[in-house]
């Protein structure tokens, strides 16, 4: 009796869209982490991983010539829930977090609760631009825009 290894699905295939050397501008909102907003540099790398069942990215944001903030992100699909999981791990020392969501065409959705409610949006119907933005909200209800930004893939 032979074992015939699990392939990625082609949701999971969908996660690709991640994978690149990524540079761009992220306008910061004003809000309790950043009572003034202003502008940053955003970059991240990611490559598919672990025979493409997952993506693994890098992300830093520079501001005024300093790196201010590092993540560590690792995508995924289950396909028993039929959900996208991003894990987040950052710089703030917090546990890491676990965001579920959904491909709506283009446009990759994902959120987690908790304490502070947070949503991540990926639109990837632009070429070689995503358009993100990251929301948050107290009691997920009423959201309010953390970032948006607009990446080029290098």
């Amino acid at each position: 009796m032979s074992f015939e290894m699990p392939k990625p699905t082609e949701d999971h295939q969908k996660l690709k869209k991640l994978a690149g050397q990524w540079h761009g501008m992220e306008k910061m909102y004003p809000s309790d982490w950043d009572p003034k907003g202003g502008v940053a540099t955003g970059r991240q790398s990611a490559k598919v991983s672990l025979d493409g069942f997952a993506v693994v990215c890098d992300y830093e944001q520079e501001r005024d010539g300093q790196i201010t903030y590092m993540g560590h992100a690792v995508w995924t699909y289950d396909p028993k829930e039929s959900v996208y999981l991003l894990h987040w791990f950052d710089s703030m020392g917090s546990p890491p977090e676990v965001f579920k969501g959904s491909f709506q065409g283009e446009v990759l959705t994902v959120s987690h609760g908790g304490q502070m409610h947070a949503r991540m949006t990926y639109d990837f119907s632009h070429g070689t631009k995503l358009k993100s933005k990251m929301e948050m909200s107290p009691d997920g209800k009423n959201w309010n825009t953390f970032f948006d930004a607009e990446y080029e893939k290098k």
